[in-house]
């Protein structure tokens, strides 16, 4: 899946637009009212973690199809707030080169979340006007996106990143039990 990347940049890559990676992306949509939406969430959370593993080794030469995955279970809030508190000190940089590579491909429809989630780190690492860029795309994609509102209210209080950090760490374990006991 190797597409040309741009590390500086958070707008959309070319394959954000493909027909063949948006019916992809779109397969592993997230609907509330299905009857498989536990199975649904704890795909999600599990795939999210695999594809940071994966990640890891390959960066952008990970497995297409779980990089479409997990771009289409974050269609879920609880699968974007499993993985609100999925990194730590040891894995931020996989996760910020991953949010950061997802952000640029992810199809129109499927920006918020990641967005969201790329602005939490940008905001973690100090860098807040790359932050505030990352809600503006969220915001783009889908304009009332609970998440980005809350976070634009976070960053302008000017709450540390070191409590939004503790916070957010506080809170995993419960979304965790919450998909997956």
């Amino acid at each position: 899946m190797t597409t040309e990347y741009d590390e500086l940049s958070i707008s959309s890559l070319p394959i954000a637009s493909e027909k063949a990676f948006i019916e992809q992306v779109s397969r592993f949509f997230v609907d509330p009212e299905s009857d498989a939406l536990t199975d649904m969430q704890r795909d999600g959370a599990t795939a999210v973690i695999d594809l940071a593993a994966e990640f890891e080794k390959y960066g952008l030469d990970s497995n297409p199809d779980l990089v479409a995955r997990v771009i289409g279970r974050l269609s879920d809030i609880q699968v974007r707030d499993f993985a609100l508190g999925t990194h730590n000190t040891e894995s931020f940089e996989t996760y910020w080169k991953m949010w950061h590579y997802l952000i640029q491909i992810a199809p129109v429809g499927f920006v918020a979340p990641i967005a969201t989630l790329f602005a939490t780190l940008a905001y973690e690492r100090g860098d807040t006007p790359l932050a505030y860029r990352s809600l503006d795309r969220a915001t783009a994609d889908a304009p009332m996106y609970s998440l980005t509102i809350l976070l634009r209210r976070v960053f302008g209080s000017g709450w540390p990143a070191a409590a939004f950090a503790a916070m957010r760490i506080e809170l995993h374990p419960k979304v965790t039990a919450g998909i997956f006991d």
